[in-house]
């Protein structure tokens, strides 16, 4: 079982600060791609098998993705007289930050994870096995940021995990705030 995932060196983390990145890891085939990188490097043959495409559609968006910055040829690999690149992430996790500007412009939106993990977990929904839950609290901002430095390190550590085995399970996760929340009032005793 393969210990390092995936097969190649990769950063950490890197934060998208430009237009042309967030609309490349916008499209929900990229993120597929994104996703099976994870895993393995792999060549755009590879990769149109595994997603089904045609390899000019998978090839287009690998070139998208690497003209951002977000793919790399990691590897090449001669077969007869012409040399294969295998692709891989250049980061494990890609984030846009939260209110930043890219170049003078805001950055446009990243694509909703939760309407991405609703249509990937329908069936498992469907079936009884989904698992997922929704909890809320009052808490200041910056313990909200506390909260999701610990959440992060979590999703490095979901992102870590050797692959084996025949089902890919889907972690989304997300921290927001809610204007209209409903709040009790002040409890009778901490009245003035």
């Amino acid at each position: 079982m393969a210990t390092n995932v995936p097969d190649y060196e990769l950063e950490e983390t890197i934060e998208l600060t430009t237009a042309e990145q967030v609309r490349a890891i916008s499209d929900p085939l990229r993120t597929t791609i994104l996703g099976l990188l994870h895993e393995r490097a792999a060549t755009v043959t590879e990769l149109a098998a595994a997603v089904k495409r045609p390899k000019s559609t998978v090839a287009h968006h690998v070139n998208v993705l690497a003209a951002a910055g977000i793919l790399r040829v990691v590897r090449t690999k001669r077969v007869r007289a012409i040399d294969e690149r295998y692709y891989g992430r250049a980061a494990r996790m890609f984030y846009v930050g939260l209110g930043r500007q890219g170049q003078g412009a805001a950055l446009p939106h990243d694509f909703n994870d939760f309407e991405v993990a609703m249509k990937e977990s329908a069936a498992a929904y469907d079936s009884g096995q989904m698992r997922s839950f929704i909890r809320h609290a009052r808490i200041p901002e910056e313990r909200a940021a506390e909260f999701w430095q610990q959440v992060d390190r979590l999703i490095h550590d979901f992102d870590q995990l050797p692959r084996a085995g025949d089902t890919t399970y889907g972690f989304t996760v997300g921290l927001y705030p809610i204007i209209d929340y409903p709040m009790l009032p002040p409890a009778a005793d901490q009245e003035d």
